[in-house]
């Protein structure tokens, strides 16, 4: 399980564009990034998997094109539970809050897209330690506690 890609936009509801490394800031999200601040939905997660097999239904899109800020390889997001603690890299820790999104409005990445697979398959989560994260970085994944 690693890190793919990285992306980050100014704006919410567009196309974020690849970097190569991003910082996270505790309780707040990336640095420089439109979904960055005080919430439950700092930093968004999408399988490479699943960019990859919209891909192949011929529409032209990339990493950035959901509006992921990480795109992973070797994770099924949607069956991660809420309340799952991820590990990236050496120092960062997401707790993830949220598991898919209600879409309200056909946006910018439908109208792109044919399909926006965040609503269904993207995961949010709370920054709870920052950090620096580079793509290829390992990620770990610690379910919660079940409770009887």
């Amino acid at each position: 399980m690693k890190v793919v890609s990285l992306a980050v936009s100014e704006k919410k509801g567009m196309s974020k564009h690849e970097v190569d490394v991003v910082e996270l800031l505790e309780d707040h999200g990336i640095k420089g990034d439109a979904h960055a601040g005080a919430w439950h939905r700092q930093v968004s997660f999408l399988a490479s998997e699943a960019i990859e097999r919209v891909k192949s239904k011929g529409y032209d899109i990339g990493f950035g094109d959901f509006a992921e800020n990480i795109a992973t390889e070797g994770i099924e997001w949607p069956l991660v539970p809420v309340g799952s603690i991820v590990r990236i890299g050496e120092s960062v820790v997401v707790e993830i809050t949220q598991i898919g999104k209600k879409c309200h409005t056909k946006c910018a990445i439908y109208q792109m897209a044919g399909d926006c697979i965040m609503p269904r398959e993207g995961v949010f989560g709370r920054v709870i330690r920052g950090g620096t994260v580079s793509k290829g970085d390992p990620i770990q994944i610690s379910r919660p506690p079940r409770v009887p």
